[in-house]
């Protein structure tokens, strides 16, 4: 089974309720920097400044957070090298992190043969060869594949978790003889990169005494997650929770992390969740786990701890600032993800109806068509659709969506290196809810997120109210592997507007543009519209100013 998806980039998530290619929720916001040019003092320093902060994150082994860091450093400097190159790096590492942090990873190191794993490596450049949207460069990904390996070497995690202790001078002549072999080595095929990942497997053994099959490995998960900022391997683990999110539930305790300040805060609970209905709150921090103090794990290991099977108990230690620690025993259960977190009338003198949409998975059309009959009930004439922090989900589902208020013409399209990547989605009359609309968006609105947005604008069915979206525009599937349970997430398509306008890089520009000043959303099922909510009052006066047609479905 395939399943083509339009994930959010890194917005990496270290959570109890998933770690995931479909709804993710970013580790931390540092502060945008802004530019002043690219050649200017004000912006030499304001780099020089990214990089003094990335780099102390990486001292402390934060990677997490330095992978957020760098990835909004690059969202506002694309062109420079130097914060590309700390991007990458803190990739590599933070990858490292998270498969040693993930049990099936660590299961398929004791239960795959060198011989299997090379397979595994043969079928994963066999997808790529087949689905990848740019034509595979062989040495280029077996180069990627040596960078991850000679980055492993060096890393506390994977030199523990392996039990390995080198001499950092052996671990550089080692590096030296991987580079000079792979010069010399001529790699046009698939085969041709197989044969030279084996010849790397049998050097480690002879010199490093480490396993092939751990060598393949991080051959594998070097070259497949540096393909883009989207395609990468996927465990078992991982995998499954793929499947859970498209299905919109999961086996755990329905909470989610972030590390702040060395610290592993709760910053969603899921209402209706194990973690809410034992008095769980958004802002808790976690002291330990099962005994064991976070303040010595990673944000995965500490993820990892809370994940298990139905039915079992996880033992957490809780405090918030100022209030002292508080002993709560949490049952795993199966939890049931949200895709609508809001639905109300917020302004009935207009008939304004308000819908938070979270994300787009497989139960999402369902939810709408609910909370659009329930606000038609109780007199919807005009409807806010907010999709801010919507890091988007499903295409097939961004397209019915839209579909349910765009009449006619197209939806989106999609191109690829492949014939079979390209496709045009339609609207069809029927069905249609024909209220005005708004829709709210922000920088974290992306993938189906940007696909919904971009069909309203195009076809003038509404107002796009915000700042510019994330800039999201490329497709991912979904490609399970024969070899053993894990599987793949390439990118295989980028997807344009009506219009043909391009979202990658781009995104969506709102019709009014208004700064973002305040986060809208607290946790799932929690919107808080203050005044200082500056796009929501945006919202709520452009609808205002909509003329008073009334809601049809027909």
């Amino acid at each position: 089974m395939r399943h083509r998806l339009l994930p959010s980039v890194s917005k990496v998530c270290f959570s109890t309720l998933l770690v995931l290619a479909l709804c993710e929720t970013a580790l931390s916001d540092p502060p945008r920097i802004t530019k002043s040019g690219p050649f200017s003092a004000s912006s030499s320093t304001a780099v020089e400044s990214v990089l003094q902060e990335g780099r102390a994150l990486e001292l402390r082994g934060r990677w997490s957070e330095a992978l957020s860091h760098y990835e909004n450093a690059v969202r506002n400097y694309p062109e420079n090298v130097h914060i590309r190159q700390r991007f990458g790096t803190a990739r590599l590492q933070y990858d490292i992190e998270r498969r040693y942090n993930d049990r099936s990873f660590c299961n398929s190191l004791v239960n795959l043969s060198c011989g299997e794993v090379l397979d595994l490596y043969s079928e994963v450049l066999l997808k790529i060869q087949a689905h990848y949207i740019d034509e595979p460069d062989w040495k280029e990904l077996v180069q990627r594949g040596s960078d991850g390996f000679e980055i492993a070497l060096k890393s506390e995690t994977f030199l523990r978790e392996n039990d390995l202790d080198f001499d950092p001078r052996t671990t550089a002549a080692f590096s030296r003889m991987l580079r000079q072999s792979l010069d010399l080595r001529t790699i046009e095929t698939r085969s041709d990169a197989r044969r030279f990942i084996a010849t790397v497997a049998s050097m480690a053994e002879q010199h490093l005494q480490i396993r092939p099959t751990i060598v393949v490995l991080e051959y594998l998960c070097g070259a497949t997650n540096s393909l883009d900022l989207y395609s990468a391997y996927l465990t078992p683990d991982q995998l499954n929770d793929v499947y859970s999110q498209i299905e919109g539930n999961f086996v755990g305790l329905g909470i989610e992390l972030k590390a702040q300040n060395d610290a592993l805060v709760i910053v969603r609970v899921i209402p209706g969740s194990p973690a809410q209905r034992s008095g769980i709150r958004a802002g808790d921090q976690i002291f330990s786990v099962d005994g064991q103090p976070t303040c010595y794990l990673s944000t995965d290991k500490a993820a990892s701890l809370l994940q298990g099977k139905i039915g079992t108990t996880a033992e957490l230690v809780l405090g918030t600032s100022g209030i002292g620690r508080r002993l709560v025993r949490v049952r795993r259960q199966r939890v049931e993800v949200p895709s609508i977190s809001d639905v109300k009338i917020v302004d009935s003198s207009y008939g304004i109806a308000y819908i938070k949409l979270t994300c787009f998975q497989k139960t999402t059309c369902r939810d709408l068509d609910i909370a659009l009959w329930k606000l038609h009930r109780e007199g919807m004439k005009k409807l806010i659709i907010d999709l801010r922090g919507n890091p988007g989900g499903l295409l097939t589902t961004a397209v019915e969506i839209a579909d349910k208020f765009v009449e006619q013409g197209t939806i989106v399209s999609t191109r690829g290196r492949s014939i079979q990547e390209g496709f045009k989605y339609s609207a069809h009359s029927s069905g249609t809810w024909r209220v005005p609309l708004v829709v709210l968006i922000d920088d974290e609105s992306a993938s189906a997120a940007e696909i919904f947005a971009g069909a309203i604008q195009d076809h003038r069915r509404g107002a796009i109210v915000g700042c510019k979206s994330y800039g999201k525009g490329s497709v991912q599937g979904i490609f399970p592997l024969n070899v053993t349970t894990a599987g793949i997430r390439l990118t295989t398509a980028k997807f344009y507007s009506p219009s043909g306008r391009p979202f990658s890089q781009v995104g969506v520009e709102p019709d009014i543009v208004v700064h973002k000043t305040a986060k809208p959303v607290s946790s799932f099922g929690q919107s808080k519209h203050h005044t200082s909510d500056t796009i929501m009052a945006a919202g709520l006066r452009v609808a205002r100013q909509q003329g008073n047609r009334l809601t049809s479905e027909r």
